[in-house]
């Protein structure tokens, strides 16, 4: 695959899968357009790595869901100066979404 194709996979994602269910917070969007979740899985995942389902990542953890993510960050309501403590960072996924939503993560 090739960055195109993931561009436009990541932009079906969060078209189907995020403001379909209601998040519709511009800058909750804007950081899921900006982060390539294929960086955070395993290789052999990249096919996958766009659908709203969890994938491994090693040592029986697993990357959550697209919509779960999406879910958890719009909740947070953050403007952008707030300093966010995330525990069990797993992949980096969500904190790499938190980054653009928040001033400082701590993970």
């Amino acid at each position: 695959m090739n960055d195109s194709e993931f561009t436009s996979q990541r932009e079906r994602m969060v078209r189907w899968q995020i403001e379909r269910r209601g998040i519709l917070t511009p800058r909750v969007l804007a950081a899921f357009r900006r982060v390539p979740r294929h960086g955070f899985v395993r290789r052999e995942d990249w096919p996958y790595a766009y659908e709203d389902r969890p994938l491994l990542i090693g040592l029986g953890q697993t990357i959550s869901q697209p919509s779960t993510v999406a879910l958890m960050s719009d909740l947070l309501r953050l403007q952008g100066g707030e300093s966010v403590l995330e525990i069990g960072p797993g992949s980096g996924y969500h904190d790499a979404i938190l980054a653009g939503l928040a001033g400082l993560v701590h993970t």
